[in-house]
């Protein structure tokens, strides 16, 4: 199978582009009231969460980067999805170039999201180019909202995530300089 990305690696974690054989994963982590209760909801149906998974991967066939594929370097277990995303379209109705996080429930807490977003954010920014990352958050998900700080991200702005999500939520950001000098 040809691979549509890179393969990234940080201490505890391997991150690479969604493939098929994740799909069993991605259904049991959309099908948890826990993890989805900020991301958009459960899973409506089996085929929904394959849409969804192949809109993953389709974002790195289209764009070159995409939500990665994460994984517990020890255990070989799927543990979420993480990494650059810019969804909605050539229209850029996104509210700007996003590192987005979402683990399985007993994955979260370990330090797991910051890892690995800040490897993503170092790749974003030194293989994409961006000057700039956010992450969209719901206002009342403090615990996303701590590992944006963690990242030494900033409240920038609010922003309402475009149809059919049509959502407030909060910008969390910093500049590719800002990010170096704390890096």
């Amino acid at each position: 199978m040809r691979e549509l990305g890179p393969t990234l690696e940080t201490d505890r974690l391997i991150l690479r582009p969604p493939r098929h054989e994740d799909f069993p994963a991605f259904a049991a982590f959309a099908a948890d009231e826990r993890v989805m209760r900020f991301l958009g909801g459960v899973a409506p149906s089996g085929d929904a969460v394959w849409r969804g998974m192949a809109e993953l991967a389709g974002s790195w066939a289209l764009l070159g980067f995409g939500m990665f594929s994460v994984f517990e370097k020890d255990s070989g277990r799927w543990v979420g999805r993480l990494g650059p995303w810019r969804p909605a379209g050539a229209d850029g109705a996104w509210p700007g170039k996003e590192v987005g996080w979402g683990l399985i429930a007993d994955a979260q807490g370990k330090g797991y999201a910051t890892e690995g977003a800040a490897a993503t954010m170092d790749w974003a920014f030194d293989q994409l180019g961006w000057d700039e990352i956010i992450h969209c958050i719901e206002p009342r998900n403090a615990p996303s909202i701590a590992v944006a700080q963690r990242l030494g991200a900033q409240h920038l702005r609010d922003a309402v995530l475009p149809a059919p999500i049509n959502v407030t939520v909060q910008c969390w950001g910093q500049t590719r300089e800002q990010w170096r000098a704390r890096r």
